[in-house]
C-alpha cells in the first residue's frame, strides 16, 4: 500500500479533477490504455473495481494496492499528462501550490522506478533554477493569451529559451516571398526555425512547406519544426525519411524544462536519432529513459 496521507489524497483529488468519478478528461478506454502504456498496469482488473467502476474509484483503489514506486510512476505520468493539457489550454491552475506539493509527494514515495545502470542519465542543466522556472511558467501561460497573440508570444518564448541555453537565437525575419520564424546555432550548424501554436496537430503539408524553404537555402542549412500540439502520426509517416529537419512538440519542451535537461544536448540527441533512423521525430522522454 502506497504511503499517501489524507492531505495528499485531497491534493490528488483536486489536481486530477476526480469529482463525479472522473480522472481528468479520460474516457474508460483511454484511461485503461494510458495505464498500460505509462504504468504497465491493467486498471481494468477486477481487484481495482472493489469500490466501484468509475475511473476515480478505480484509481483510488489502485493507490491502496500499489507499492510506493508504482504509485509514484502513475501519479507522475498523470501529472505530466495534466501539464501537457495545460500547455494546450486545458486545466488552468486553480490548486494552490500544486507543483511543489506534487514534487514533495513524489519525493516521499521515492520518485519513479529506479533507473537501470545501462540507461543514460541526463546531464543537469547549468542554469539558474529561477530562470528555468520563469520560462516554464511562460510556456504554461501561453494558452491564456488571446488567439492572435499566441503565435508571436510563442516565437518570443522560443528565442528567450534558446538564448538562455546559449544557442545564439535570432528573431523572426522575412525574405522575399517567405517568412522564417527564427534561427539558432547548434555546434557549427545553423538551424532555421518554424514555430506553430495551434490546437490541431501539425500534418504533412506544413512539414513539406517548411522543408521546401530549407531546400532553397545553402545545402548545409537544417531545420527545427516546433509545434506545441505535436504532429500527426500519419503526417510524420507520409513526410518520409532522410529529410533535413527534426521535430519538437510541446511535451518535449515541457520535459526539457521540467527535468532540467540542457536544450542543446537534448536537440543533439534528437538529431542523432534522426540520423540513425531517418525519422524526424523522437520524443525527449524516449531519448532520456527514466
Amino acid at each position: 500500500m502506497a504511503r499517501i496521507g489524507m492531505m495528499d489524497k485531497l491534493l490528488l483529488e483536486d489536481v486530477f479533477d476526480m469529482g463525479g468519478g472522473y480522472v481528468l478528461d479520460f474516457s474508460n478506454t483511454t484511461f485503461a490504455q494510458f495505464f498500460v502504456d505509462e504504468v504497465g498496469v491493467d486498471i481494468d482488473e477486477a481487484r481495482y473495481f472493489a469500490s466501484g467502476s468509475s475511473k476515480a474509484k478505480r484509481f483510488r483503489c489502485f493507490l491502496k494496492l500499489a507499492d510506493d514506486s508504482t504509485a509514484a510512476k502513475a501519479i507522475n505520468a498523470l501529472w505530466e499528462y495534466r501539464e501537457l493539457k495545460r500547455l494546450r489550454g486545458r486545466y488552468p491552475e486553480n490548486v494552490e501550490g500544486a507543483q511543489p506539493r506534487m514534487v514533495a509527494l513524489l519525493q516521499a514515495l521515492g520518485g519513479i522506478a529506479t533507473q537501470q545502470p545501462s540507461q543514460v542519465k541526463p546531464t543537469v542543466v547549468a542554469m539558474d533554477s529561477a530562470k528555468l522556472g520563469k520560462l516554464k511558467g511562460e510556456l504554461l501561460g501561453l494558452p491564456q493569451l488571446a488567439a492572435q497573440e499566441r503565435g508571436y508570444a510563442f516565437e518570443a518564448f522560443l528565442k528567450e529559451l534558446f538564448d538562455a541555453f546559449g544557442l545564439a537565437a535570432r528573431e523572426a525575419f522575412r525574405l522575399r516571398g517567405e517568412q522564417i520564424d527564427g534561427s539558432f546555432q547548434l555546434g557549427h550548424e545553423t538551424y532555421l526555425l518554424e514555430a506553430k501554436w495551434q490546437n490541431a496537430q501539425t500534418g504533412v503539408a506544413d512539414l513539406h512547406t517548411f522543408h521546401g524553404k530549407l531546400e532553397q537555402k545553402a545545402s548545409w542549412t537544417r531545420g527545427l519544426f516546433v509545434s506545441n500540439s505535436g504532429f500527426t502520426e500519419d503526417g510524420i509517416a507520409a513526410f518520409g525519411r532522410g529529410k533535413r529537419l527534426v521535430c519538437v512538440d510541446g511535451l518535449d519542451l515541457y520535459d526539457i524544462m521540467h527535468r532540467g535537461l540542457p536544450l542543446g544536448e537534448a536537440l543533439e540527441r534528437k538529431i542523432r536519432r534522426a540520423a540513425e533512423t531517418g525519422h524526424p521525430f523522437a520524443r525527449i522522454r524516449d531519448l532520456y529513459p527514466q
